[in-house]
C-alpha cells in the first residue's frame, strides 16, 4: 500500500519522504526528515498503513519492532498520531491525514488483558479536529474505534479506493473522500464505512486542469538522424525511438482527421464524421463505454459495458 502511494504522490508532483516496514528509531528519523520538509509548504501529506491501536482515547502506530507490555512501554515503543500532527502544524497552509491502521491488532488484546491497560482496543479513535489546526482533513480507513479489512487483493479496500480517487483530474479531496467512502462501502458489503474529520477552509484539488484550455492538433515529423563518420546513425533520441516514432506516425494516418482545422476544446463538442463521436466533448468520451477490445482477442465479457475510466487513467494532462 506505502509502495503505491508513494509513487500516487510522486505522479502528483509531492516531494515524497517514504519509509517502508520501519523501526521505531527509522520511524522517528523518517518523521523528522518530513517534518523538515513540509515547513511552508502548501499542502502537507501524511499516508500510513500498518498496525495501530488507542489507548483511553490516544492513538497510537506501531513500529515493526514494538514490543508492548504495558502502558509505560507505548511511550517507548509506539508512535503517537499526534506526534505525528504537530510535525504537520508548522508553517503549513493545508494538513492531510490518512491512517489505515485501524486493523486488527493482537497487541491491543494482550494490553488489556496480560498488563492490564485500560481502554486499550484495536481501531482508531476520533481525532479532534483542533489538534491539527486550520486546513485539516484527518481520513481513517474505518470509523472510530471500528476495525478495518486488510482485504485480498494487492492493497487493502481503503487503499485501493484512495488510490483510485485521489488526484481524479479537477475533483477536490472532499469529494474524492466521498468516492472512497463508497467504494470501500460496497466492496465489504456495508461492512467498513471509511471516517474523515475535515476542517478546511478552502477547496483542496490535487490535480487541477484548465478544461477551457485549447487543443492543438497538428502533424506528426520524425527528427532525421545525422550520419556519423564511422556510418552509424547518431540521433538525439534514446534507442529505438526512431522506430517507436514512425509506429505512431502510421497510427496518426489510421485515426480520423477534424471536419475543421480550429482548435478543440476538451470539453466542447468535436466533429470526426462518426455519428456514435459526433457532438460530444473529449471529456465525456473517456468516461463513456468502450466500442472495441482494449486488448486483442479479450473475450467481451471482460469489457463489454464497461466504462473506459475503470480500466485507465484518462484525462487531459495524459491525452494531450
Amino acid at each position: 500500500d506505502a509502495h503505491a502511494m508513494a509513487e500516487r504522490l510522486e505522479n502528483l508532483d509531492f516531494e515524497v519522504v517514504s519509509g517502508f516496514d520501519l523501526t521505531k528509531l527509522q520511524t522517528q528519523t523518517t518523521i523528522a526528515q518530513f517534518a523538515k520538509q513540509v515547513r511552508g509548504a502548501d499542502i502537507a501529506l501524511f499516508f500510513y498503513a500498518g498496525h495501530g491501536l488507542q489507548v483511553s482515547g490516544s492513538n497510537y502506530l506501531l513500529p515493526v519492532d514494538a514490543a508492548l507490555e504495558d502502558e509505560t512501554s507505548l511511550d517507548f515503543e509506539a508512535v503517537p498520531v499526534d506526534f505525528v500532527l504537530r510535525q504537520m502544524s508548522r508553517e503549513t497552509s493545508i494538513r492531510l491525514i490518512f491512517l489505515d491502521a485501524c486493523r486488527d491488532n493482537p497487541l491491543a488484546e494482550v494490553l488489556a488483558k496480560t498488563a492490564g491497560v485500560k481502554g486499550a482496543r484495536s481501531g482508531l479513535a476520533e481525532i479532534p479536529i483542533e489538534n491539527g489546526g486550520a486546513g485539516t482533513l484527518v481520513a481513517f480507513a474505518t470509523s472510530p474505534n471500528q476495525v478495518a479489512f486488510d482485504g485480498s487483493g494487492q492493497h487493502s479496500p481503503f487503499a485501493s479506493a484512495l488510490l483510485a480517487h485521489m488526484g481524479e483530474t479537477n475533483v477536490s479531496i472532499t469529494e474524492a473522500m466521498n468516492r472512497v467512502t463508497a467504494d470501500v462501502f460496497k466492496v465489504t458489503a456495508g461492512k467498513q464505512r471509511p471516517w474523515s474529520n475535515v476542517s478546511l477552509t478552502t477547496e483542496v484539488v490535487l490535480h487541477k486542469i484548465d478544461l477551457n484550455a485549447p487543443l492543438i492538433v497538428g502533424e506528426a515529423t520524425t527528427q532525421k538522424s545525422e550520419a556519423g563518420s564511422d556510418g552509424r546513425n547518431v540521433a538525439a533520441n534514446p534507442s529505438g525511438a526512431d522506430d517507436a516514432q514512425l509506429s505512431l506516425d502510421m497510427l496518426r494516418q489510421k485515426i480520423p482527421r477534424l471536419a475543421s482545422d480550429e482548435p478543440i476544446f476538451f470539453d466542447h463538442p468535436v466533429d470526426f464524421g462518426d455519428p456514435e463521436i459526433d457532438g460530444k466533448s473529449i471529456a465525456e468520451l473517456i468516461k463513456g463505454k468502450p466500442r472495441f477490445s482494449p486488448v486483442e482477442g479479450l473475450d467481451k465479457s471482460v469489457w463489454e459495458g464497461k466504462h473506459c475510466d475503470g480500466c485507465h487513467e484518462w484525462n487531459e494532462a495524459r491525452l494531450c
